[in-house]
């Protein structure tokens, strides 16, 4: 069973750049952001929407924005990111790992990042935050599905060295192991925020 681990050491929140130059924060979601976390879903394409969530909804159901909310840092690990130099600080992505059972050291993994702001690194840089607090918590494996038609998220995990575990019609299962994922985002270029990000957890021991 995962030991649980103190995390009043964790950073608080992470300030670095996109390589555009454009300042972002990254910072663990907490229970209080769900209406941000409602608001976040209803602004992403219906296209985006389905290939998150399986799912055509407008809107997210009661029970899928209490889920995302449902934060407390050991079984549902969270982290979202922020555009600091816009009116308004706007959220922009959040990705979520959250264990099948309290004893588990796998948990299911999901990120998304608003159309607008695509292809900028966020998701690399947020996958950076989780995958480390994931790791500060026990957790030694993440798995996710995908569908086939979300060509840049399968790109993504396989540039982490994401393994293909089952296929089905519409949907790929992959796992990624935590440690070679940290292994290799910190080995990446870009973004070139990654750096910071891993300074940030360096800096702050947790445990």
């Amino acid at each position: 069973m995962p030991a649980r681990v103190d995390f009043r050491n964790r950073p608080r929140a992470v300030e670095t750049h996109l390589d555009d130059g454009a300042p972002i924060c990254l910072r663990p979601i907490r229970p209080s952001d769900e209406e941000a976390i409602e608001r976040g879903i209803q602004e992403l394409s219906d296209r985006s929407r389905y290939l998150r969530f399986f799912s055509s909804f407008k809107s997210a159901p009661p029970s899928v924005v209490e889920r995302l909310s449902a934060v407390d840092g050991f079984d549902h690990i969270a982290w979202g990111a922020v555009m600091t130099d816009e009116d308004g600080q706007p959220p922009v992505a959040a990705a979520h790992a959250i264990r099948g059972s309290h004893d588990s050291d796998t948990a299911d993994l999901a990120i998304a990042v608003l159309d607008r702001y695509h292809d900028r690194g966020i998701a690399r840089l947020l996958l950076a935050a989780l995958v480390l607090d994931c790791r500060a918590a026990g957790l030694t494996e993440l798995t996710f599905d995908i569908l086939y038609a979300n060509t840049p998220a399968i790109t993504l995990v396989k540039s982490l060295g994401a393994e293909t575990r089952s296929k089905a019609s519409t949907v790929i299962t992959y796992s990624l192991d935590v440690e070679q994922t940290l292994s290799r985002l910190k080995r990446m270029a870009e973004p070139r925020g990654l750096t910071e990000v891993f300074a940030a957890f360096e800096t702050a021991p947790i445990g």
